[in-house]
């Protein structure tokens, strides 16, 4: 990687929880997490607007769910490509390039929500736009880390930008939407754009190049050599395979039970825009202390235990989601839900990001979340389906509870199969095996 070697100090840190927290992380790391909290404020405010839009343009699960699988669909056709990409040029530009897009394109719709001419096949368009940004950005912004963080901050600074994503795009911007949709439902858009603006402006801040290692007197293969390349590397890794396989399941079943979410929440839990941004605000606070604990949780009970919590809490959490009408009964339910989804990303980013050799992270991390994002898109088809079967062979309120039940039997069999494979053992000496080989 051409650019500044990050620190190597691997001593404990003493001293207060922020010395903790922010020890061995520079600047160009605060550049990068303030690049990725600003564009996560106005992809907050977007994920509460569209939904949102789309419910008002039409009553229709299906048509709903579409909206949702329009925004999911690049990581199934485009995430492979991006890593390519990844691998291939400056993760910076890449990430300029990315959010300068963004800007452009929730500008557009701001003026189209504006102008009364929005609709649903335009929404479809405009989150599908949106989700082709997102894949590039967000697969760059984890494979240019290790060039700014030593492998032993890997994890700390994860949680650090998984807090902020989680306070940013949930606690601030969520509500914040709500209480927009009721004034003016172009005002997400608009306000998007500018946030996507100031993200551009904090990358293009941060010093050096940041390419995976190449040599320049070797040709470099065609793109689908070093696609093949990394999803063979991933497919031959054991433990890396089973946590790809886990979390596609595990997305694709969320998915589904979120693609309707926005009705569940305005027929079953009786709630207006600022009631739902409330929801997903409160929802989230187990996410926020996932991203503040998961490393603490993590070196107290071991890697996979802490991962094993993430397959089987969400079994019960799901359920009585699927069971209630209450919304703070609901919003526990997603706490639950977000504390684990969260420790499991902290553990697992961190992990891949450990393990896989600098030439191929963009690659492999791609490939790893083809099957882990890719199944978003399938499982938010199946969910809108599977309320639309429902609906029309019983009724309505069960219809939009079913996509909840399907989740939460999915998650108990997935635990039963993957959990026993999760060993905090196993996952230490893989590890091991990388320092060992000086990678």
């Amino acid at each position: 990687m051409t650019t500044t070697p990050p620190p190597t100090d691997t001593s404990p840190t003493p001293g207060s929880w922020w010395q903790r927290r922010t020890d061995g992380l520079d600047a160009r790391y605060w550049k990068l997490w303030g690049a990725v909290a600003s564009s996560n404020l106005g992809d907050g405010l977007v994920s509460l607007a569209i939904p949102w839009l789309a419910s008002l343009l039409t009553r229709d699960a299906l048509a709903i769910a579409g909206v949702a699988l329009a925004t999911r669909l690049p990581w199934l056709v485009f995430s492979l490509q991006a890593g390519a990409l990844t691998d291939r040029f400056d993760r910076r530009r890449l990430m300029i390039i990315a959010n300068s897009l963004r800007a452009l394109i929730v500008g557009g719709a701001a003026i189209a929500v504006a102008t009364d001419v929005m609709t649903v096949p335009l929404l479809y368009l405009v989150g599908f736009a949106l989700g082709m940004c997102e894949v590039v950005f967000d697969n760059t912004s984890q494979t240019i880390l290790p060039g700014l963080v030593p492998r032993e901050r890997l994890e700390r600074a994860n949680g650090n930008i998984m807090g902020a994503q989680m306070v940013i795009a949930e606690f601030v911007a969520r509500p914040i939407a709500g209480a927009l949709v009721g004034l003016a439902l172009s005002l997400p858009f608009a306000i998007d754009a500018v946030t996507a603006a100031v993200s551009v402006a904090l990358i293009a801040a941060i010093p050096g190049r940041y390419s995976a290692a190449h040599d320049a007197s070797v040709p470099r293969p065609r793109m689908r050599t070093q696609i093949a390349e990394g999803l063979r590397w991933l497919w031959q890794h054991r433990l890396l395979r089973l946590l790809a396989i886990a979390l596609g399941v595990m997305n694709g079943m969320m998915a589904g039970a979120m693609a309707t979410y926005v009705l569940f929440v305005q027929e079953i839990l009786l709630l207006d825009g600022l009631g739902f941004g409330l929801l997903l605000a409160g929802g989230s606070l187990g996410g926020l202390l996932g991203s503040i604990l998961a490393p603490n949780v993590t070196r107290a009970i071991g890697s996979g235990p802490s991962l094993t919590l993430g397959l089987t809490a969400p079994v019960i959490a799901l359920g009585v989601i699927a069971a209630t009408s209450n919304p703070v009964v609901a919003g526990t339910g997603m706490a639950a839900f977000g504390f684990t989804a969260i420790m499991w990303n902290v553990v697992t980013v961190s992990l891949r990001q450990t393990l896989i050799p600098d030439p191929l992270l963009g690659r492999v991390n791609s490939v790893y979340r083809f099957f882990g994002w890719g199944a978003m898109p399938i499982g938010t088809l199946l969910g809108g389906a599977l309320v639309s079967l429902v609906e029309a062979t019983a009724t309505r309120e069960l219809g939009l509870r079913s996509p909840f039940i399907m989740a939460s039997v999915v998650y108990a069999a997935l635990a039963l199969v993957a959990a026993p494979r999760l060993r905090t053992a196993r996952i230490d000496a893989a590890k091991q095996a990388v320092a060992d080989a000086g990678i």
